[in-house]
């Protein structure tokens, strides 16, 4: 459970649904704090019509300005993985050209498996998103990128209610078959549950036991960290989750937070997990996230404090 890999994506998942826009210099401080706090992976933006999400407006910017002036650390390899230390989500094709003209390393981009929140988000039906992010996919790994690919919806739609894991699993087929190994699941609407979680990934594990899974979970019932765990007993390594559980899609019926990072981190030093991450790092972050936005956070440990050493248990 070592090998545990944490793709943080509050600057983009967690920042796109805020109306209050932040301005460039923020995000750079933000993204150079979450590295040096340990996290392996930081997804910067996503290449979206600014009109639609006018958050990532910045997408181009960033990129080029965190490759010109931040002197990255050595990408890290965890349980033989290699990790490009940032990413970015695309949707189509002019997002991944520029992605692409920017040098984004690892590019994360899905289908959903519900038909009414494909139209609503990508607004094609789930067949064609699917025939359009496997060419895109071609293009981005021919250009030497990590591709990441997701099916969101995964476990459940906010507008369709219970999506079958036969429409999962057809989209990993298609996936799979493509030569694509590094595949996300993603709780967009927030309806997973623990022993869901185990069933869908065990499933996928077991047609390819040298996928590369990762999940992201939503906190919209509370159930985020839940999954988390069930996500690690089953075999899954890598985690998406969000500074101060910042987040939501702005496509779903009913938004909820990430995964919280900080919180999640908390889980893991409990269990003697992930040391090299530094805790006190992230509550910051989460802390100035807070004043900044002038509300109460998604997260508990930035509010209460992380648990002494001398008081946990040995």
């Amino acid at each position: 459970m070592n090998d545990i890999i944490i793709h943080e994506v509050g600057m983009r998942d967690g920042l796109q649904m805020e109306k209050q826009i932040v301005p460039l210099e923020k995000k750079i401080e933000w993204i150079t704090r979450l590295i040096a706090s340990g996290v392996d992976v930081v997804q910067v933006g996503s290449f979206v019509r600014a009109d639609k999400v006018p958050q990532m407006a910045d997408t181009d910017q960033l990129f080029t300005r965190l490759r010109d002036g931040l002197h990255l650390p050595e990408e890290p390899s965890r349980g033989g993985v290699h990790l490009p230390r940032l990413s970015a989500l695309v949707l189509n094709e002019k997002g991944l050209e520029r992605a692409l003209a920017c040098g984004v390393k690892m590019i994360c981009m899905g289908v959903s498996a519900s038909e009414t929140h494909s139209r609503k988000n990508a607004g094609m039906s789930v067949a064609e998103a699917t025939d359009r992010i496997l060419a895109m996919a071609k293009t981005a790994h021919e250009a030497g990128s990590t591709v990441q690919v997701s099916v969101q919806s995964a476990f459940g739609c906010g507008y369709e209610g219970h999506v079958p894991q036969e429409n999962v699993m057809r989209i990993v087929e298609r996936y799979l078959d493509a030569g694509l190994r590094n595949i996300s699941l993603a709780d967009t609407a927030g309806h997973a549950t623990p022993d869901q979680v185990e069933k869908m990934f065990g499933a996928i594990l077991e047609f390819d036991e040298g996928v590369e899974c990762a999940c992201h979970f939503h906190n919209t019932y509370g159930l985020a960290l839940a999954n988390c765990y069930a996500a690690m007993k089953i075999g899954v390594k890598s985690f998406e989750s969000s500074v101060a559980g910042l987040g939501g899609c702005p496509f779903t019926k009913i938004a909820g937070g990430n995964t919280c990072t900080e919180d999640f981190v908390h889980m893991l030093h409990r269990m003697g997990l992930r040391q090299d991450i530094k805790l006190d790092i992230l509550i910051a972050i989460a802390q100035d996230a807070a004043q900044y936005f002038g509300r109460e956070m998604e997260g508990r440990v930035y509010r209460v404090g992380e648990i002494a050493k001398g008081l946990q248990a040995a």
